[in-house]
């Protein structure tokens, strides 16, 4: 399905919408108009796009190329008129960058395999040549079955696997029925012992890392989850004094099972590996960017518009999240352009270290907005928890924040809005996206999604809220992976969301009313009080 919207009825669907309603509805249909005729027409989202993905490329959190991202969108929120633009730092850990990387299967035939560094690990200081072991590891119990028998050996941890071949299409768009069955209240569900579960998962990577360095092993390699030569190269080793000891790179899923088949007929196969990487330690700050339109009544508070910032190394962050960070900047400048006063300032964010556990809005949330009690002090990061730890401290700048619009599932256009779970901010909601249908924005939907930014915000009662999009082909092959280039985002879909995003901005500054909030929570009860714990349970 493209894009296929016609100009003037959308003109004519915004003048339906608002006629007889400029009263109760400060935002005016010219206003609408305006940013129609402007973020259709004279759109720059895809000259920000190359400019962002092509010209700086991947943004790993700390990472020299993270800093220039940083320089270029202040420069552009300055250029574009924003006040308030400003740097807001908290501690991270360390950088890190791939400078180069080669593997090489030696023997029994010579050929280059598909790899990628995994983030945060160490490099090989030259290349590293050596025979393959394959040797399963998923928990500490295996490690006395290995005992003895990797030194010297470049370790294999994961499971060939037998392929996954897809037996539907990668790419799609939703259609009603789609969008419908997200409009189902999601009850919530407790459960105390799962962090305690989650954490043993996560820091078993350094234990891994521990053993096989004490065991003399020489590097580590793990298997893509994904076929079709795809690589993600995610690692989280990124605190200060948590780094870990052995390279360790990612390999294609193909050529993993091709070396895994080699290995079982025998003799052991050779590879070699140079992973030229190096850490960054001259700033363990992270940096979110903030700017802002201020609004002209200072006792109203503020709305927000924010996407993270940051990507992985693999690829060059395209669609995620260039995608989203382009659309906020591009809403940024068309407000700006037209000279909107708002009644309430907007404010527009670009997340750092959203890929590490959501660290940069978590950070704008503590110093401005809520706190809980700190994370233990062997957790694998600061977020690690968060959600779970109470009681919940409320600053005064809690109540501030009126409405804030999150961008980050690829570059796809805007369908609806996700209510997470909260009836009462259905029908505002409905009306600031109503001007904006004829575009393909179709509702409000009750239930909620995870896995980015407003997520810490609404488990302290903010009204914060994540866009449904058309997911093409971002879960199926682009999230996370060495092929999130330019080429991938759709520029028609990101006119689309930029102007949304901008309309919905102003409707939520101008708008009397305001959103319904959740209660600030307290700690639930466990949702099934009679459950036992499988010790055997990962």
């Amino acid at each position: 399905m493209t894009i296929r919207f016609s100009f003037r009825k959308l003109l004519l669907a915004s003048a339906v919408v608002f006629a007889g309603a400029s009263a109760a509805y400060p935002q005016t249909v010219d206003s609408d108009n305006q940013i129609v005729d402007e973020g259709l027409n004279r759109s720059e989202v895809m000259k920000l796009a190359h400019e962002l993905v092509d010209g700086i490329g991947p943004r790993l959190s700390n990472s020299p190329k993270m800093r220039e991202a940083e320089e270029w969108a202040i420069a552009k929120f300055k250029q574009w008129g924003l006040t308030n633009v400003r740097r807001e730092g908290f501690e991270f850990g360390r950088g890190w960058s791939i400078n180069a990387s080669d593997v090489q299967m030696i023997s029994p035939r010579a050929m280059p395999i598909t790899a990628i560094p995994i983030a945060w690990t160490p490099a090989t200081a030259g290349t590293i040549r050596a025979e393959v072991a394959f040797a399963p590891i998923s928990k500490e119990e295996h490690f006395a079955k290995w005992r003895g028998k990797l030194a010297g050996k470049i370790v294999f941890i994961s499971l060939p696997g037998t392929g996954d071949e897809p037996d539907k299409p990668a790419f799609q768009r939703l259609e009603s029925k789609d969008i419908s069955k997200f409009d189902e209240f999601s009850l919530p569900d407790f459960d105390p012992a799962a962090e305690d579960r989650r954490q043993k998962r996560v820091l078993f990577a350094e234990k891994l890392d521990a053993f096989l360095k004490a065991e003399g092993a020489l590097a580590i390699v793990r298997r893509s989850r994904r076929d079709g030569k795809l690589l993600h190269g995610e690692g989280y080793a990124y605190l200060k004094g948590r780094s870990l000891a052995l390279p360790a790179v990612e390999i294609a899923a193909e050529d993993y099972r091709r070396i895994a088949r080699f290995a079982k007929s025998g003799p052991a196969p050779v590879i070699s590996i140079n992973s030229d990487v190096q850490y960054h330690d001259n700033d363990s700050m992270a940096y979110n960017i903030i700017g802002e339109i201020a609004g002209t009544d200072p006792k109203a508070g503020y709305v927000m518009a924010g996407a993270h910032f940051d990507s992985w190394a693999g690829g060059d962050g395209a669609v995620d999240n260039g995608a989203g960070s382009v659309t906020v900047m591009e809403a940024a400048r068309i407000l700006s352009k037209l000279n909107k006063r708002p009644r309430r300032t907007i404010r527009f964010a670009l997340w750092a270290a959203e890929e590490q556990g959501l660290l940069g809005s978590l950070a704008y949330i503590e110093k401005h907005m809520a706190s809980r009690p700190p994370a233990p002090a062997d957790a694998p990061s600061p977020s690690f928890g968060w959600a779970e730890r109470f009681p919940i401290t409320v600053k005064p700048g809690h109540a501030e924040m009126k409405a804030y619009f999150n961008m980050d599932n690829g570059s796809g256009k805007f369908r609806g809005i996700y209510a997470e779970g909260n009836p009462a901010a259905i029908p505002l909601l409905n009306k600031w996206i109503a001007p904006f249908r004829a575009m393909g924005l179709e509702k409000v939907v009750a239930g909620p999604t995870g896995g980015t930014d407003h997520v810490f915000m609404q488990t302290v009662g903010l009204p914060a809220y994540q866009f449904i999009q058309d997911p093409l082909d971002y879960f199926a092959r682009l999230h996370h992976t060495n092929v999130d280039t330019f080429d991938h985002l759709r520029p028609n879909d990101l006119r689309q969301t930029s102007v949304v995003m901008a309309g919905v901005l102003l409707a939520a500054a101008n708008d009397k009313d305001e959103l319904a909030r959740q209660p600030v929570p307290t700690k639930p009860n466990p949702t099934d009080p009679f459950k036992y714990e499988d010790p055997d349970r990962d």
